[in-house]
């Protein structure tokens, strides 16, 4: 493993009823070409508390990390990509995510959330508050590089287009099932490539000022 210092540290979070044990995969191939990552284990991990408590978790994983001016390039794979979502536009993080992935994240909620009434599936109901206030200013994500990956075949998120975004970049590729899309070749491939885009302008501007 050969770890470029001159990369973001980029950071992984999970889904629902799922811990950091799912990025093997990816973690590997993201170390093997580079990158050093990080993975926390969201608790609980079952929808039984709201997202923006597990946001608020994610933000302190950070701040106990990294140094306070290291810029960060984060990942978030279904729920966690909202929770990451909530820590970018709520919890300060649009000051230092530079690249921002969701994966296979129900932006606009999904059909599934119906199957237990916990507060975290409550919020990623469609048109919930909470995601219509996500929404409402989503389009801060635009000052950053922002991607967001999915597939039309997805069983978990329903409708499946509830992962597109109308901001930022979209990339869809034809995987089967919701869970392969942190492991499948074509999603890890697009994850790099995305990883290597250069930043925009603007936050090279920002970071020098701040």
């Amino acid at each position: 493993m050969n770890i470029i210092s001159d990369r973001n540290p980029v950071v992984l979070v999970h889904g629902i009823w799922d811990t950091s044990a799912i990025f093997s995969p990816m973690t590997a191939y993201l170390n093997e070409r580079g990158w050093q990552v990080h993975s926390l284990d969201l608790i609980p991990n079952d929808g039984s508390l709201g997202l923006e408590f597990l946001a608020q978790q994610l933000a302190e994983f950070i701040d106990t990390t990294f140094k306070p001016k290291q810029p960060l390039d984060l990942i978030g794979f279904s729920m966690g990509g909202i929770v990451s979502r909530y820590y970018v536009q709520r919890l300060g993080g649009i000051n230092r995510v530079q690249r921002f992935i969701t994966i296979s994240s129900p932006h606009y909620g999904t059909q599934t959330a119906y199957s237990r009434g916990l507060p975290g599936y409550v919020q990623m109901r469609p048109a919930s508050s909470f995601l219509r206030d996500l929404n409402y200013d989503a389009s801060m994500l635009q000052d950053i590089n922002f991607t967001s990956i999915w597939t039309p075949f997805d069983g978990m998120i329903i409708p499946a287009q509830s992962s597109q975004m109308s901001i930022g970049k979209e990339i869809k590729q034809n995987v089967l099932l919701h869970r392969q899309m942190r492991s499948d070749p074509k999603i890890l491939q697009a994850i790099v490539e995305e990883l290597e885009a250069p930043i925009k302008q603007l936050q090279i501007q920002n970071f020098i000022n701040g």
